[in-house]
């Protein structure tokens, strides 16, 4: 039950999960294409609104994901799953209409030295790339959804004026994307700034879905989550496990875990769409598919409500009446 203390958010909202491409891309180890593709088909089966496949960048520049096309041609949709895909440039774009993806994810920087860092490019350079692939995909009637990195503060320029994120995300939706994302890319997010951007966001954009994506470098993501939903904020990126990262904050955890995320809302009586138990299941394969240990609070200590079988010695202590 919900507690009535708390400011109330939506009764619902949608998790779209990043972790095939967002934590992939990132990791040492390639993960092999029949292994990515059991992967998605395992989280279609969680009831997940979205799930971001892949990415169409140049295999050069992200070797691990290569294999984009072969993954999004094999595997297996299921009805009500929307299956997205980042695309860079037009030839990206090209590449993902060959194999239908259902939604595209476009990224960019709020910030100039990330933009330049990240992108190689500076940001009006990445917004004429942008609204160029935003032109062609309205005439292939293809929803673009616009990602904007380090919305709440970067690892080389620091504060990022709310205004230019504002103003940035009003270009780009003229421009035509379907949708904003908030990326709170190295984990500098705190609740009260989240709050107070989520809020300015859908009062600019009333028509347009802003989606709050959150990294846990810092301990945060989830207050964060918390505070985004409070303003209205339906629409959450996670990653199963907490996969991912940004290659400019060393030593970072990756993105809010995804069944963190749906643990906490559950608990709160907010419906997320999403099975935990099957999710779990997911994610405790997770360091076997990636090669390399890490944590797990929530594996490790079980759904708030798991019970346990009370220790032997009570029965003989306290026999029953």
């Amino acid at each position: 039950m919900s507690n009535p203390m708390l400011p109330a958010g939506p009764a619902r909202i949608e998790i779209n999960e990043v972790g095939p491409r967002d934590g992939l891309q990132i990791e040492a180890a390639l993960v092999p294409t029949d292994a990515k593709v059991a992967l998605v088909d395992a989280l279609s089966a969680c009831g997940f609104a979205r799930i971001e496949v892949t990415s169409f960048t140049s295999p050069k520049a992200i070797p691990a994901l290569a294999d984009a096309q072969d993954v999004m041609r094999r595997i297996a949709r299921r009805p009500g799953v929307i299956y997205t895909a980042l695309v860079p440039n037009v030839r990206g774009l090209e590449r993902a209409l060959e194999v239908g993806v259902d939604e595209l994810n476009l990224v960019m920087s709020c910030s100039e030295t990330h933009n330049r860092a990240n992108l190689r490019m500076t940001r009006e350079q990445s917004f004429a790339e942008l609204a160029n692939i935003l032109g062609v995909a309205a005439r292939h009637r293809l929803p673009a959804n616009v990602s904007l990195s380090t919305a709440f503060g970067c690892p080389f320029d620091g504060d990022v004026p709310a205004e230019d994120v504002l103003d940035l995300a009003r270009r780009l939706v003229e421009a035509g994307a379907a949708g904003i994302t908030l990326c709170d890319t190295t984990g500098m997010a705190f609740p009260t700034q989240v709050a107070s951007l989520s809020a300015a966001a859908q009062q600019r954009f009333p028509g347009t879905p802003i989606t709050i994506h959150l990294h846990n470098t810092r301990g945060m993501a989830l207050a964060n989550a918390i505070a985004a939903w409070q303003t209205g904020i339906t629409r959450f990126d996670a990653a199963a496990g907490g996969l991912g990262g940004c290659p400019f904050a060393p030593g970072a955890s990756g993105n809010v875990a995804t069944e963190e995320l749906v643990h906490m809302f559950d608990c709160m009586g907010v419906a997320t769409g999403v099975t935990l138990a099957p999710l779990l299941e997911v994610v405790r394969g997770l360091p076997a598919l990636v090669q390399r240990a890490f944590s797990n609070p929530l594996l490790a200590a079980g759904p708030r409500l798991a019970t346990h079988a009370p220790p032997a010695w009570l029965a003989e202590r306290f026999p029953p009446a």
